[in-house]
C-alpha cells in the first residue's frame, strides 16, 4: 500500500496530515509520500517528520481582482498540475490523501486524470474553494464539523474530526515556563497569530503590553514579515518596559517543538482561529480569545470562532473591533475568574474527536480497496 499525501501550506494543513500520516503508519502502510510547496511549512516540518516529500510549483486561487492571479493561475497552477502528473504516474500509489487548501487541488486534479481514489479532508466549517472541486470527484470526503448545504454529496461524507499531532499532547507548564525563562505560578497567555503572525495583533498587543503585563506574563508568536517589521517593533517596545515587566515577556519569531509546552504552560490563547489553532486548542482544553482573520474564503475563520464561542469554549473578538483598550479588557476579565477559564478549557475538550487521525486513517483505506 503506498499513500500520498497532499496538501499544506499552512501549518493546519500540515498538523493534520502529518497526524494521519502517522496513523497510517501505525495501520501498517509503509509508504507514505507528500506532495508539497517549495516554500511552505510543510516543505520544512515533512522532512523533519521522516517522510518522502515531493515539492511542486503552487498557485493560490483569490476569487478577487490581484495581480498575482495572472501568474498564479496562468503558470503556477497548471505546471504544478503537470509536475503532480509526472510525480503520481512514477509514484503509481493506491491512494491521494488531500487536506485541503490551495496546495492540494494541483495533485488532486492529477490524481483525478490517473484514475487515482482521492480522500479529501475539509477542516473548517465553511468549504474552501480547492476542496469543494476536489470534493466533486473524490471517492470519500471527511468533514471535521457537519456542513450544511450542497457542497458536498452526502452519501460520500463521514464525520471524522480534525487531528492533531500527538507530540502536542505530551507538554507540561513546568517546562513550558522554563523554557521561556518564565516562572509557573502567575498567569501566562500565549499570544499567536499563526506561523506567520498576524500584523494587526502584534501591533495591538504591543500598544497594550505594559498594562497586559502587570495582569499576566505572555509567550508572544509574533512571526519575522520583514515587510512589516513587527518583531523588531515589539522588541523595541518591549526594551521600554521597566524590568520586572520586561522579564514577563517572551517574544519569538516563531514556536515550534516546543508547542506542546507552550500549550500546557497557557492560562488563555488569544490568536487567530484558523482550522488548525482552533482544532489545537479544542483538543488539548485550552480557553481562548479569537480574533478571525477578516476575509478568508466564506469567513472560515469566523465560523470556526463562532462554533467554540457558542459552545463557550472561546470568546470572539472581531477585528473590526479589536483596539488595545478591548483586548485588555477581555484578557484581565477572563484571568480575573479562574473557575471560567477552566470550564471554557473543559468546553472546548468538548468538541474535539479523539480519534480522528484513526478515524480519516481508516476511511483512507477503506477507499484505497480494489
Amino acid at each position: 500500500m503506498k499513500i500520498i499525501i497532499a496538501g499544506g501550506g499552512t501549518g493546519g494543513h500540515t498538523s493534520a496530515g502529518l497526524a494521519v500520516a502517522a496513523a497510517l503508519q501505525r495501520h501498517g502502510v509503509a509508504d507514505v509520500q507528500w506532495i508539497g510547496s517549495r516554500r511552505g511549512i510543510e516543505a520544512r516540518r515533512v522532512p523533519e517528520a521522516g517522510l518522502p516529500y515531493h515539492a511542486i510549483a503552487t498557485g493560490k486561487l483569490r476569487r478577487y481582482w490581484d495581480w498575482r492571479n495572472v501568474s498564479d493561475l496562468g503558470l503556477r497552477v497548471p505546471t504544478g498540475y503537470l509536475q503532480s502528473l509526472r510525480l503520481l504516474r512514477r509514484l503509481a500509489p493506491n491512494l491521494l490523501f488531500a487536506t485541503g487548501g490551495f496546495v492540494a487541488l494541483p495533485p488532486a486534479l492529477a490524481a483525478r486524470s490517473l484514475r487515482i481514489p482521492i480522500v479529501v479532508h475539509e477542516q473548517t466549517a465553511v468549504p474552501g474553494l480547492a476542496n469543494r472541486i476536489a470534493g466533486r470527484f473524490a471517492r470519500r470526503i471527511a468533514l471535521t464539523f457537519p456542513v450544511a448545504g450542497d457542497d458536498f454529496p452526502s452519501d460520500r461524507v463521514a464525520l471524522t474530526g480534525n487531528p492533531i499531532r500527538s507530540e502536542l499532547s505530551g507538554g507540561s507548564r513546568e517546562d513550558g515556563c522554563r523554557l521561556f525563562g518564565l516562572p509557573t505560578g502567575k498567569p501566562l497567555v500565549y499570544v499567536t497569530g499563526g506561523s506567520q503572525g498576524s500584523h494587526r495583533i502584534n501591533r495591538t498587543v504591543g500598544a497594550a503590553l505594559g498594562p497586559l503585563l502587570e495582569a499576566c506574563q505572555i509567550i508572544h508568536q509574533a512571526g519575522d514579515n520583514p515587510e512589516t517589521r513587527d518583531l523588531e517593533w515589539l522588541e523595541a517596545q518591549a526594551r521600554r518596559l521597566a524590568e520586572p515587566l520586561r522579564r514577563r515577556y517572551a517574544l519569538r519569531p516563531y514556536v515550534g517543538a516546543e508547542l506542546g509546552h507552550v500549550y500546557a504552560a497557557a492560562d488563555l490563547v488569544v490568536g487567530r482561529s484558523g482550522a488548525g489553532t482552533v482544532n489545537e486548542l479544542c483538543h488539548l482544553g485550552r480557553p481562548a480569545i479569537y480574533i478571525p482573520l477578516p476575509g478568508t474564503s466564506g469567513d472560515e475563520q469566523t465560523a470556526n470562532a463562532r462554533l467554540a464561542e457558542a459552545a463557550g469554549a472561546a470568546v470572539l473578538l472581531p477585528q473590526v473591533s479589536l483596539t488595545p483598550e478591548r483586548l485588555l479588557d477581555a484578557v484581565t476579565a477572563l484571568l480575573a475568574n479562574p473557575a471560567e477559564l477552566r470550564a471554557m478549557g473543559e468546553r472546548a475538550l468538548s468538541l474535539a474527536v479523539p480519534d480522528a487521525a484513526d478515524r480519516i486513517a481508516r476511511l483512507i483505506l477503506e477507499a484505497a480497496a480494489p
